[in-house]
């Protein structure tokens, strides 16, 4: 069994949060995360348009002080997922789905990608029932 190479790229300009990144060979997909190391930690760009030219404009999940033009970015393959479960409920996280709130990473068992297709209608509920978030300001003050 022969190992998948990543694909990688190299940026090519960068604009304040927003990241243009060359690739060689295959794009990566819409809504695709890819990494490149900046400073001592790795900085995710996530992928929202292919602009011709072997180019795809990306939107960095971070600071983008110290990313150069010629850096090497690497396409994960995936998008960015976030935890979810009974684990997350009260507690607060970054779009990366890294806690913020000062306590460990919850530890869950399923990681959903932030964009994904709604749920059928047919698997909607229609009962009238308590939207928890658990946050409990927004639990309290608003119970739908």
């Amino acid at each position: 069994m022969s190992e998948k190479k990543l694909n990688t790229g190299k940026i090519n300009q960068v604009i304040g949060a927003v990241v243009d990144v060359q690739f060689e060979a295959e794009l990566p997909e819409i809504y695709n995360s890819l990494e490149v190391e900046c400073g001592n930690k790795k900085l995710v760009l996530e992928t929202q348009q292919h602009i011709g030219s072997n180019l795809v404009r990306t939107v960095a999940m971070g600071s983008t002080d110290g990313l150069k033009r010629g850096d090497k970015v690497v396409n994960t393959g995936k998008g960015i997922s976030v935890p979810v479960g009974d684990e997350t409920l009260g507690r607060i996280f970054n779009v990366l789905g890294e806690p913020v709130d000062g306590k460990e990473a919850p530890k869950t068992n399923y990681k959903y990608p932030i964009h994904r297709s709604a749920p059928a209608f047919a698997d909607q509920s229609t009962k009238t029932e308590i939207l928890e978030t658990g946050i409990k300001v927004i639990d309290l003050i608003c119970p739908i």
